[in-house]
């Protein structure tokens, strides 16, 4: 897909479909306790899969590159007694560790074997009631593993309790299970590094239906927040919360620290209103831990390369077995638009930037948050986006959301 050079049409208004984040934990916890009914739900692929394997009736689960779902369900299928799923995906999900969820769940007396290589899908599982009520998990690796577990958590006898080992990551993950858990009717309780989760079968609300209406997914607002920083200029976007449930909501601070948009907020009418200030100052550099919001450290990379103002971005240890090595992914594409990086195992520096000669070629690596995030440039220069079809894993009205804020540069 070529993208021209454009500039923003100032002041359009962008309708953002459900979180993928809530609407996966939703599909989950409504299978288990049959209480919940959910409006606004997300359109994306993962959650379309997921949806699709908590109805099928078949024994071969194909989850095809959505990684929470792939977590997800490795927990949800070990509870469901007498049932024996193959739970597969795509090559690359084969090839995503699930190891430290899968002896987990183990340690609670759960039956999963794997079928090829050891640690990696797909996964045999034999559904059985778990009898055990504690477990201790890396808390290092994934926030969807110890997610998972805390959704089954809620529906075993005596509930469950989830000691943490290690430095946590993407906390704000783990804080919207809980909060949606609470939501529900599940008591819950963290403290220091132990998670408790109340038993459903104690719950007084258990026979109460709850009607939840997703928001809007701010992982998908923050392409908007980019091309409102690059752009200069006003976007509006539907259904959103000012208080939200979802970690990164947090973009809200950083593209206002770094980049001067200002996020007003319309209660009354769900929306939000992004307004970049025309006298900001500028930082002389980006330094920012996103331990707890990585899922959009690639948007801020792009947002600062085309605005050329040098990053140090840490805490990103996770990126490295996402849909692909989005840390490696990240450093070869930012070179393409002008950007000399450098990476360690867990951070992202800028070291150079040059202007960019030729054709641009951005490279997705079957990545859907690779070609989001690198579309703002065309606000610079025209650049091309390589598989543009991955966006249906998060967000699939995005090129089509996209053209309604944008026209072709004159200059």
């Amino acid at each position: 897909m070529l993208l021209e050079r454009s500039k923003l049409r100032g002041n359009k208004t962008i309708d953002i479909g459900g979180s993928k984040s809530i609407s996966n934990r939703l599909l989950i916890l409504k299978k288990l306790f049959e209480t919940i009914i959910i409006d606004n739900l997300s359109d994306s692929e993962d959650t379309r899969l997921l949806e699709a394997a908590l109805n099928s009736e078949s024994e071969i689960i194909d989850i095809h590159h959505a990684g929470t779902a792939m977590r997800f369900l490795t927990s949800y299928y070990a509870v469901q007694e007498g049932k024996t799923v193959t739970l597969t995906g795509s090559e690359r999900m084969k090839n995503r560790p699930i190891k430290f969820l899968v002896e987990a769940l183990r340690s609670l007396g759960a039956e999963i074997s794997y079928l090829e290589k050891e640690g990696f899908p797909p996964l045999k599982i034999t559904g059985k009631k778990l009898e055990k009520s504690s477990v201790t998990v890396a808390a290092n690796i994934s926030s969807q593993f110890i997610s998972s577990l805390m959704m089954i958590g809620a529906s075993l006898e005596n509930g469950l309790e989830i000691t943490l080992a290690g430095k946590i990551t993407s906390r704000p993950y783990l804080e919207m299970t809980l909060k949606i858990l609470r939501t529900i009717g599940i008591s819950t309780n963290w403290e220091d590094n132990i998670i408790t989760i109340g038993s459903e079968l104690h719950s007084e609300k258990n026979s109460q239906l709850i009607h939840f209406v997703v928001e809007s997914d701010w992982s998908s607002a923050s392409y908007y927040y980019s091309l409102a920083a690059i752009g200069r200029d006003t976007i509006n976007l539907k259904y959103f919360k000012p208080y939200s449930l979802q970690g990164d909501s947090v973009l809200k601070e950083i593209y206002w620290k770094f980049f001067g948009v200002n996020t007003i907020s319309e209660g009354a009418e769900s929306r939000i209103s992004l307004l970049p200030e025309n006298f900001f100052t500028f930082p002389e550099k980006i330094e920012i831990d996103m331990n707890d919001c990585p899922d959009i450290a690639q948007t801020v990379c792009v947002t600062a390369t085309a605005m050329n103002i040098p990053f140090e971005i840490t805490g990103l240890s996770t990126l490295k077995v996402k849909e692909t090595d989005r840390l490696t992914a990240l450093k070869n594409e930012l070179f393409k638009i002008g950007c000399i990086a450098e990476i360690t195992d867990d951070s992202i520096s800028s070291q150079k930037f040059f202007a960019p000669h030729g054709h641009i070629s951005i490279d997705t690596y079957d990545d859907h948050r690779m070609a989001m995030s690198f579309a703002p440039y065309c606000l610079v220069k025209d650049i091309h986006i390589q598989n543009p079809e991955v966006v249906q894993k998060s967000y699939p009205e995005f090129w089509a959301d996209l053209q309604q804020i944008l026209e072709k540069s004159d200059s």
